[in-house]
């Protein structure tokens, strides 16, 4: 016969695995969404270290104290370190191979369009 407790214990792992599903899908949706590498990498890099965090932590409350809570903490403290430098090292590479970076990622801005033209037309001069 399962107590009070066990029913907490119970919700609180389902709320903790379901909300990193949400953010795992969400994650997968940047993915697909953005067009540029750096703009992906952000978008899944921030969200995989939450939603492992999440996912595991709701494992480990389900299971309780164990030596595989113990191995979740340890895989979580893995994650936490080089899920990071990944991204990071991807993102440096992606930044010295394209050429075409700086101008994939403008953002352009009326105003300082125009003041670009009036600085080129300076130049021209």
């Amino acid at each position: 016969m399962r107590t009070m407790l066990d029913w907490i214990r119970f919700a609180l792992s389902a709320v903790l695995t379901v909300f990193g599903l949400f953010v795992l899908v969400t994650a997968t949706l940047g993915l697909f969404r953005f067009r540029y590498v750096l703009n992906r990498i952000h978008a899944t890099a921030l969200a995989d270290t939450l939603a492992v965090l999440t996912i595991l932590a709701g494992l480990a409350l389900a299971w309780g104290f164990t030596p595989v809570t113990l191995k979740l903490l340890a895989v979580v403290a893995f994650l936490w370190l080089t899920s990071p430098v990944a991204s990071h090292l991807i993102g440096r590479l992606e930044v010295t191979v394209n050429d075409q970076l700086p101008q994939e990622m403008q953002v352009e801005d009326s105003r300082f369009v125009a003041i670009e033209k009036e600085a080129e037309q300076e130049v021209r001069r």
